[in-house]
């Protein structure tokens, strides 16, 4: 087993976590099932798939193998995206290297490469869609639960009614990570391995929103997407083809 996917710690050994969130109504379980099946059959590394949310019940029923966990989200006072920055806290318990993936997105092709990409403490993005020189996209995330993810947690405790004024936890993720001197850790995933649904590449200007018809990246891995429309309400074969 490689170095990209199990760690030691304190002697046991400690295997990949691929990581969800699915808080509120916004996503059906059908969108955690469909992750799961993607991952199922994209990921070839040895896993363990966790979902995190607050209707335990309603998950626990999906067509799952043994590598399948449910767990209460962390914190309850929380809405929305904001539960993802929970990811990093102690309280999540996430041992080991940890991949996490939006809801919305679709696997196309093998993702064993997010797994392997950067150092066993590194933290991991991708860089955003319209503003790639600036910011970086929540959608994909890559971290040990390490000095190159707590302090995000700990700066969002300090200032977390600041925070919470902010448009998005990438917001939050990219201001920290801007700030603080030195993130040698950062890594960001090669553009070439992930498409928006809107955006043909991270130069060009926004598609029209009420425009559904997208040309698929043949060399992405992962099409994100970010705001609307959500996969289901795509009529796209290539879509279709993926996500199920």
């Amino acid at each position: 087993m490689g170095r990209f996917f199990v760690r030691f710690i304190s002697g046991f050994m400690v295997m990949l976590n691929v990581v969800c969130v699915n808080w509120g109504l916004k996503f059906k379980p059908k969108y955690v099932q469909v992750l799961y099946n993607m991952v199922q059959r994209h990921l070839t590394i040895p896993h363990k798939f966790i979902l995190f949310t607050d209707r335990i019940k309603f998950h626990k029923e999906m067509e799952t193998g043994n590598n399948y966990e449910v767990r209460k989200l962390p914190f309850e006072n929380y809405t929305g995206y904001w539960h993802k920055l929970s990811l990093f806290s102690p309280e999540a318990n996430l041992n080991g290297p940890n991949l996490y993936f939006d809801l919305d997105v679709v696997i196309k092709d093998n993702i064993d490469c997010f797994a392997k990409y950067g150092e066993d403490d590194s933290f991991c993005v991708i860089r955003d869609f319209g503003q790639p020189q600036q910011w970086y996209n929540s959608s994909i995330l890559k971290f040990n639960n390490t000095n190159a993810t707590s302090f995000i947690w700990d700066k969002f405790l300090e200032n977390k009614q600041k925070d919470l004024a902010l448009q998005g936890d990438q917001n939050v993720i990219t201001n920290y990570i801007n700030q603080k001197p030195g993130v040698k850790k950062l890594k960001v995933f090669p553009d070439i391995w992930t498409q928006s649904y809107k955006w043909l590449d991270r130069s060009q200007t926004r598609f029209h929103k009420t425009a559904f018809t997208f040309e698929e990246s043949p060399k992405a891995k992962v099409a994100v997407f970010h705001g609307n429309p959500k996969p289901h309400e795509s009529d796209q074969e290539w879509v279709k083809n993926h996500w199920k």
